[in-house]
């Protein structure tokens, strides 16, 4: 499973540039599956399971933070701005790609103060131009983090852990999944990180009778943390509330009892920022009973995003439980 989740993080595809991840990840589970489309938005939508089941939707994003090029100044160097949650204090020093392959590093302007951190404004990419002249980059470029996957033995290091790794969850879980009374969908969406909007056309469309998201959490289990106890290595966490859901409980009895009568461990979640793509599930047409597996993730969206082997295994064991045998919600 490395090799998988090595090569969906070194995939290149942010928010609105999927196309490169979602040729990944359907040469993965078209062999798995037994329908595989991609809708209007550009979400990947695979079934397995007899039609006429209980519709059950699995929601992982495909997309990863990036920057869009506002401005290339006379003397070469590219005015930006975020596509998602991308924070100032993580990009100084970081490199990107651009889609058309252009590679650069990232700054600042000088600041008064080595305590503070500059404002999204003051920062610009270098790619080596000298000027605006025949630039490799237009306005309107997009970019992501360059970063290479690092095996740590246990704990396994990348850019766009968020959400490739629930990606690889979803993936190894259809693989494990041999057989399931319901009409499953494993659905790889678009446009999490700038909202949710993949998962809301894509729930449309599929209209599930109840469903949950894969996707990280943050961690508590680093000096100066606290209130948050999800720590890397305890297991899956199962999400109870956050920035903009609330579990239904009947999907919370579900994920727990299935975790314990097959004794996998697993944690609680209460995240108090931050949302996944079972908000937009939630609220879909007349509304579905959603909860969300969080896989506990280090420096989130930052470029070297830090995950637990152990609990990305987990994950895939409960989820693939869960969906092979009969549910009453």
């Amino acid at each position: 499973m490395k090799q998988l989740i090595q090569k969906l993080t070194e995939t290149f595809s942010p928010s609105g540039y999927e196309g490169a991840i979602r040729d990944v990840i359907r040469a993965e589970v078209t062999p798995l599956a037994d329908e595989v489309r991609v809708d209007q938005m550009g979400s990947l939508i695979v079934r397995k399971g007899p039609k006429g089941g209980k519709k059950i939707m699995i929601a992982a994003h495909m997309d990863e933070i990036g920057l869009i090029a506002t401005h290339i100044d006379a003397k070469g160097f590219v005015r930006f701005t975020n596509i998602g949650g991308v924070r100032p204090q993580n990009m100084m020093g970081g490199r990107v790609r651009f889609v058309n392959g252009t590679r650069g590093v990232i700054y600042a302007e000088p600041i008064e103060k080595p305590s503070d951190t500059p404002a999204i404004e003051k920062f610009y990419i270098d790619v080596g131009a000298t000027s605006d002249k025949n630039h490799p980059v237009k306005v309107g470029d997009v970019c992501g983090f360059d970063r290479t996957f690092m095996d740590l033995g246990d704990r396994l290091v990348a850019k766009s852990m968020d959400d490739r790794i629930g990606c690889a969850v979803a993936i190894e879980a259809l693989r494990a999944l041999k057989e399931t009374p319901h009409e499953v969908y494993f659905v790889f969406t678009v446009q999490e990180e700038v909202g949710l909007r993949g998962a809301g056309t894509s729930a449309y469309g599929v209209a599930p009778d109840l469903g949950f998201s894969i996707d990280v959490t943050g961690w508590g289990d680093t000096p100066g943390i606290k209130n948050f106890i999800v720590a890397l290595g305890n297991g899956p966490a199962i999400k109870v509330k956050d920035g903009g859901m609330l579990a239904d409980p009947r999907i919370i009895h579900w994920m727990t009892s299935t975790a314990e009568k097959n004794k996998i461990p697993y944690q609680r979640e209460v995240l108090l920022g931050g949302t996944t793509d079972a908000t937009a599930m939630q609220v879909s047409r007349a509304g579905v009973p959603v909860g969300c597996i969080s896989i506990p993730c280090r420096y989130v969206h930052a470029p070297s995003e830090m995950v637990d082997y152990n609990d990305v295994q987990n994950a895939v064991k409960l989820i693939a439980a869960m969906l092979s045998n009969p549910v009453e919600i």
